[in-house]
């Protein structure tokens, strides 16, 4: 007879949460890591070859972050109706459709309006797989969890820095077209992985949530009517937080190839492989931050890292000696997955794993607001200038900004 009973996390070898944990890295490298980062890897030679303005490409970033924004709306309700694993598996679809016929576009229209439809593929399966942190781990294992998912960005980053120069070099002017076809495909391959192994909640694998449970069970309580009320005002908080993390961190991965290579006299395989050591850093940025937010508090590495993004962004707009420019990639590198890694956990710590979905889909609105700004007005700043160094002296000013707001963000519950 089939024995129906949940079994703790301790009764299985390896938990089936770090399979989701580990189909997420695949996920994320996908959906942000192939549909959004790769793109600073395809800008430069993609804008000679169709004769596109900095601001033509900072409005691609833009009609990206757009569709990502819409998907955020939507993706809370479709994966309430469909389940989490459904909605993940069409956006990752939607993502690797739309990139693959960029590959065949003649004019920056044709682009824009495809990559918008990336960035909607994006959000459906972004958002649902990071609320799923919240139903496979319990507080004190999330933001290892949301870090380790994280990593697939990075993970992505290295293969795009070595893989899109070497398609450049090999293909010549066609090359770009040959890269969007490639993580196309790799992308709706990625889809029939997340359709095989995800599962929407612990008990279709008759499991419990993976961690040390809390002293109380704060985290399993209906939320009353002052409680919501309380998380509302602690989301928008959050949120605002989080935006100018969007609207500054887009900038340096759409720009920074372009800035080493237009400005910096670098050529693109350097440039490019400059790329994939922020990616190999990155790996690691999520699993550092976010086990660290587990020890040290969501506050404490919040103002941590937003410190450090400040001095990266100094250092490159300075314009000092190119020593000062690798330092400015390497800090990015380390830090650039924390703060979704942290908001992933920290949105679990507040408001649990029942409204967690909603909850980050909530705050994702306001990074994708951020990210709608951040590509269009530097790149409108570099048209003026000639130079991205203002756009990034205003990075600067948001980051710090930043860390000032987290100051007065509330604890969560304890447990």
């Amino acid at each position: 007879m089939r024995d129906n009973r949940l079994k703790s996390p301790e009764q299985a070898t390896l938990h089936y949460a770090w399979v989701i944990a580990l189909t997420g890295t695949a996920v994320l490298f996908a959906c942000l890591g192939l549909g959004r980062f790769s793109l600073g890897m395809l800008l430069p030679s993609m804008g000679s070859s169709l004769n596109l303005s900095y601001s033509q490409m900072g409005l691609i970033g833009t009609g990206n972050f757009v569709g990502y924004m819409i998907s955020v709306l939507l993706a809370g309700m479709i994966a309430r109706s469909i389940g989490a694993r459904r909605t993940i598996t069409a956006g990752l679809i939607l993502v690797g459709g739309s990139m693959a016929l960029i590959s065949k576009a003649m004019t920056f229209y044709q682009i824009i309006l495809l990559y918008f439809a990336t960035g909607i593929g994006s959000g459906l399966a972004n958002v649902p797989m990071m609320g799923l942190v919240s139903h496979w781990f319990l507080k004190s294992n999330r933001g290892r969890a949301a870090g380790t998912m994280l990593s697939g960005n990075g993970i992505a980053i290295v293969f795009t820095g070595f893989f899109i120069p070497w398609l450049n070099s090999s293909m010549g002017a066609a090359g770009w077209r040959a890269g969007w076809l490639s993580i196309g495909v790799m992308a709706l391959l990625i889809a029939g992985l997340a359709a095989i192994f995800l599962r929407n909640d612990p008990a279709q694998k008759n499991l419990t949530p993976l961690g040390t449970p809390p002293a109380n069970t704060a985290e399993s309580q209906p939320i009353s009517h002052n409680e919501g009320s309380s998380l509302r005002r602690t989301m928008i908080h959050l949120g605002t937080i989080y935006s100018l993390f969007g609207a500054t961190y887009v900038v340096y991965a759409t720009f920074i190839v372009t800035t080493m290579v237009n400005e910096r006299g670098f050529g693109e395989n350097t440039a490019g492989n400059f790329w994939a050591v922020v990616g190999a850093l990155s790996i690691f940025s999520g699993p550092l931050f976010g086990g660290l937010s587990d020890k040290l508090g969501r506050k404490t590495g919040i103002i941590l890292v937003y410190g450090l993004f400040t001095i990266s962004y100094i250092l490159v707009a300075a314009e000092l000696a190119n020593l000062f420019l690798y330092i400015s990639i390497t800090i990015f590198g380390l830090a650039v997955w924390s703060i979704p890694t942290i908001m992933s956990a920290a949105v679990g710590d507040y408001a649990g794993p029942e409204q967690a979905v909603k909850s980050f889909g909530f705050i994702t609105l306001f990074f994708g607001a951020g990210q709608i700004s951040g590509p269009a007005v530097a790149g409108y700043l570099a048209d003026i200038t000639g130079t991205f160094s203002m756009a990034f002296w205003l990075c600067a000013l948001l980051t710090a900004t930043a860390a000032g707001m987290t100051v007065f963000l509330k604890s969560p519950p304890s447990g």
